[in-house]
């Protein structure tokens, strides 16, 4: 008899959605969202509409391996849990005793969002002595950037979007990352509230808008900038609003908007003139206009400025005194779960080095005292997603490198790991989550037996502590008792009632200890458009990285509707759906270099070359191309993805990846 268990999206997505699973025989048989939790509301991505297919994919990796080719083949032989673990920490023994801990380095992040599974890592490493990861490779730039200017203030309820007159989806192709605040976005919109979405090309949310404003990549603080500048010179600032709650905007409008005419920004962000001066009116004299700030435009050298400045928009029209009104650009739900007790801090030792995750190919190839002797991967797939792809497999090639790859799937680096371990899905262990697009959490249980030899993380760091030879109580822990950890201590974030409903698997709201909009958590207690302890005191206008590269075309890696980075590529129904790795190209850059429709092409640059398949495309601006999702090497032209062509450049905040600062050139191959 079918049952229908609760359980949660595990990927890395704003909503981490209720799922309902129906299981038949210790067989998941099908998921659908959850109609009762409160933001998925029965709506789900296509990529999660058949995650059954991805728990039980016939490519399931179901027992531990270790290769018997040479690094990149993909041979292996299998071994048991017990010759797997006896031969990693024996390894790891021996670099310690020539090298030091510090030569062995974790790599993870987000292919699992759990509290529990996805930090199940931080304890072992912590009191391994290994070095530490910088996890920064997704928008550690946004929240510098909000930082500097509002300092520790909670993001305003997302939901307020529906009060809103005017919504403006900037850098976020919501119809393919944020599905469910499109869907509010579009009850808005039918309630009368004017769409504008600002993209650098015309995505399927840019279909879906009243309007839509195609920029250059790295341009939107330049298009900010132009519009704070109209505001101010036609009289639209609210000043009762800035003189109670702004800190600095006279420093703002004497030093650095003078030089910020929309002429002058026009050049930058590629808008017309005059489109920059109605955006700035129409901003202005919108009751309540709502932005909602995507991830991608922080992906630049000035990413962090760019937040910055935008968010000082709202500030300048009062946007923050309306419902409706504001600025969104993620929420920060740290504050709920005392998540010390699951990463351990106090098992350090000593503090070892900090290893940033987007210059993996430098740690990898260039760093010693200690060289990086083994590395350890878990929920990630660096091979496929890091920057500067050459440096990476450089890096995974070398015979003395003792890769261990903790994977669902053969995925490219499993294909250069040493051992491999077999991980179970989401819907084979317990964990509980917390999203980042709104204020709600929820624990699940284990839905089903994990497949075949399957492991969770958790259970994996439990399995080596012991094989190290540690005595700690912690990790004889369940994951189940780790979640009652997260729980058991009181938090202002949640009652005793909320806290009873997550224990029972219910979605509940998080309650912030602070009111919304009515506080700003800063060093000055206000908004600090000015700000004396960032080295830029004021926003201004930076340069992107690619800016100096000299290559003619702006490469854009975009995300898709069907695959979550490299996530998903193991469905073989939603790879089709997107036909191969293309490259689209308006086709006046096309016809300048002779390329038609369909021609496979080499995209290069000073890291590398990559070859796509080529599709002509008036969606895409002149001297922008774009290439969506981010392939596994079998299925696509060449032996190189995306990322041999993006750089280990950092963020001028947060210390971030650059994946969107490219430039290329792009021929016939």
């Amino acid at each position: 008899m079918p049952v229908t268990i609760r359980s949660v999206c595990p990927f890395d997505c704003p909503d981490a959605c209720g799922l309902l699973v129906t299981v038949e025989n210790d067989r998941a048989i099908s998921v659908c969202g959850d109609p009762d939790h409160p933001v998925t509301r029965g709506l789900l991505c296509p990529k999660m509409g058949h995650y059954e297919q991805t728990v039980h994919s016939p490519r399931r990796l179901t027992t531990p391996l270790r290769r018997i080719g040479k690094k990149g083949d993909g041979k292996f032989e299998p071994i048991s849990w017990d010759e797997a673990i006896a031969t990693i920490c024996n390894r790891w023994q021996q670099i310690i005793a020539s090298h030091g801990a510090e030569a062995i380095l974790p790599y993870s992040y987000a292919g699992t969002m759990g509290l529990v599974q996805r930090n199940a890592g931080h304890a072992f490493f912590h009191k391994l002595g290994a070095s530490r990861l910088e996890r920064t490779i997704c928008s550690p730039a946004k929240d510098a950037g909000w930082h500097a200017l509002m300092g520790d203030t909670p993001a305003m309820e997302p939901t307020e979007i529906k009060e809103s007159d005017l919504i403006i989806l900037w850098g976020i192709n919501a119809a393919a990352t944020s599905i469910h605040a499109m869907r509010d976005a579009q009850i808005a919109r039918r309630n009368g509230a004017k769409l504008w979405a600002i993209d650098t090309y015309r995505t399927p949310t840019c279909d879906a808008v009243d309007e839509a404003f195609l920029i250059r990549p790295g341009g939107d603080g330049a298009l900010a900038l132009g519009i704070l500048h109209v505001i101010e010179r036609e009289g639209l600032l609210d000043q009762e609003f800035i003189a109670a709650n702004v800190l600095g905007f006279e420093e703002l409008l004497a030093q650095i908007l003078p030089g910020c005419s929309p002429t002058q920004m026009s050049e930058v962000c590629g808008l017309p003139a005059e489109v920059i001066e109605r955006m700035a009116r129409e901003y202005a004299r919108a009751k309540a206009p709502f932005i909602r700030l995507g991830s991608g435009l922080t992906r630049y050298g000035n990413g962090a400025m760019t937040v910055r400045t935008i968010s000082c928009l709202p500030a300048a029209v009062g946007a923050w005194a309306k419902p409706g009104g504001g600025i969104f650009v993620g929420t920060s739900t740290g504050g709920a779960f005392p998540l010390h007790s699951v990463t351990r801090e106090d098992f350090m030792a000593t503090v070892p080095r900090l290893v940033s995750m987007n210059q993996l190919g430098a740690a990898l190839t260039e760093l010693d005292d200690p060289q990086v002797m083994s590395l350890y991967v878990y929920h990630s797939n660096p091979a496929t997603i890091a920057p500067d792809q050459n440096a990476v497999i450089r890096g995974l090639e070398r015979e003395d490198l003792f890769t261990v790859v903790h994977e669902r799937f053969m995925t490219d680096t499993a294909r250069y790991a040493d051992i491999v371990l077999p991980a179970t899905s989401s819907l084979e262990h317990p964990d509980l989550y917390r999203c980042y697009g709104s204020y709600h959490a929820q624990r699940c249980s284990a839905a089903i037996t994990p497949l075949g030899e399957a492991k969770s993380n958790w259970e994996v760091f439990c399995l080596l502590a012991a094989g190290m030879g540690w005595n700690e109580p912690f990790f004889r822990l369940s994951a189940d008792e780790l979640v009652e950890l997260l729980l058991v201590e009181e938090n202002p974030w949640r009652s005793g009632a909320v806290t009873e409903r997550l224990r029972q698997g219910e979605p509940v709201m998080l309650t912030p200890p602070t009111e919304l909009k009515k506080e700003w958590l800063s060093t000055s207690g206000k908004i600090e458009v000015l700000n004396v302890r960032e080295s830029e005191p004021l926003p201004r206008l930076l340069p992107t990285h690619a800016e100096r590269d000299g290559y003619p075309l702006r490469l854009q890696p975009a995300v898709t509707p069907f695959a979550l980075n490299s996530s998903f590529y193991e469905q073989d129904d939603l790879r089709s759906k997107q036909k191969c790795m293309e490259l689209m190209m308006n086709r006046i850059d096309a016809g300048v270099r002779g390329l038609v429709d369909g021609q496979v092409v080499i995209a290069r640059n000073d890291l590398g070359e990559v070859r796509f398949t080529l599709q002509i495309s008036d969606r895409v601006p002149a001297g922008t191309v774009i290439t969506e999702g981010v392939w596994w090497r079998e299925f696509i032209p060449g032996d190189r993805g995306v990322n041999a062509l993006t750089s280990q450049r950092l963020t001028d905040g947060g210390r971030g990846s650059t994946l969107y600062d490219v430039t290329v050139e792009v021929k016939e191959a």
